[in-house]
């Protein structure tokens, strides 16, 4: 599977414990990561301060769905399955 231009699930939905350039402590889930623009595409796509946990995920059915939302709830639904704490 694709990645869907102008999804940016991946970049909201999940906590993300590595620094991100303008998130030095990592983001938390559900907040948009500071380097998604305004089209939802990542600003650090393709280089190399790009967090290594970013780079390695890949798009697939069964964390993306058919749709944008469907993707917001099965990645939201993911964290809060594997939420420690």
């Amino acid at each position: 599977m694709k990645c869907r231009i102008g999804c940016g699930a991946c970049c909201i939905a999940p906590s993300i414990s590595s620094p991100i350039p303008g998130m030095p402590n990592g983001k938390p889930a559900g907040v948009r990561c500071v380097q998604l623009d305004d089209d939802n595409l990542c600003r650090l796509f393709g280089k190399p301060e790009r967090p290594k946990v970013c780079g390695e995920f890949s798009a697939d059915d069964y964390v993306c769905g058919e749709t944008r939302d469907e993707a917001l709830i099965l990645l939201t639904s993911l964290e809060e399955d594997t939420h420690c704490g």
